[in-house]
């Protein structure tokens, strides 16, 4: 089961969740002069990536890529290139590494072969998977009831092209095996809805239900789950 750590406020879950992946990238760093950091798009990280971009790292051997991008421009306000570019990558952190999910192929089912070439550069496994989750339990792009998802949970490649079945824009998404290709997974949530979706899926039942019990209910990776109101 993930470890979990409640926070009375979202400073003291941002100052935690900053301080373990600086932490993780400064050991990945020492350990083999590089390190891997995966993270998601959405309002709940801005603060996070704020906070770690001011970070004294060694950000030219850090690599950072997405969980998941929809398939539009990197500079159209749902882009979580977008996001990424003007929260994380700046001040000490602008000399990372960044690997873009979307590219210039039409839809996202013509960019994955790319893409996942492109991730080949990454230096797997990632030390830090950074995930948030949806009140429907999805996490990353993997969505219940995509028509595609149970082509993310088996296929051999990092990435995949997923078609939300509410949501808008076309997504990829890393598939089930590069989520899992990790050290250390963190999931950040707020608010009592969002706990109480852990809590469901932290509970035994169906991936294709909630997927994401991909990650909360596997023993491969140690999980930790940041929560505050």
């Amino acid at each position: 089961m993930p470890s979990t750590g409640r926070f009375d406020t979202a400073a003291g879950r941002v100052a935690a969740i900053v301080e373990s992946v600086s932490a993780s990238l400064r050991e990945a760093l020492q350990a083999r002069g590089k390190a891997g950091l995966i993270v998601s798009g959405g309002s709940t990280p801005r603060p996070v990536f704020a906070a770690l971009a001011g970070q004294p790292l060694e950000w030219n051997k850090v690599y950072v890529t997405l969980a998941d991008e929809r398939w539009v421009g990197p500079d159209d306000q749902d882009s979580n290139e977008r996001l990424v570019r003007q929260n994380l990558l700046r001040d000490a952190a602008a000399s990372a590494h960044f690997i873009p999910l979307k590219n210039a192929a039409a839809d996202a089912a013509a960019g994955a072969p790319e893409t996942d070439q492109a991730l080949t550069a990454f230096p797997w496994p990632a030390d830090v998977l950074m995930l948030g989750m949806g009140e429907d339990g999805h996490t990353a792009s993997l969505f219940p009831r995509a028509p595609e998802l149970q082509a993310a949970l088996h296929t051999d490649m990092h990435c995949i092209a997923v078609t939300p079945p509410a949501a808008p824009h076309q997504r990829l998404s890393l598939s089930a095996d590069a989520l899992l290709d990790a050290r250390a997974i963190i999931i950040d949530i707020t608010g009592p809805a969002k706990w109480a979706t852990y809590e469901r899926a932290a509970a035994p039942g169906p991936l294709e239900e909630m997927p994401v019990r991909l990650v909360l209910q596997q023993q491969r990776v140690p999980v930790h789950v940041y929560w505050s109101p």
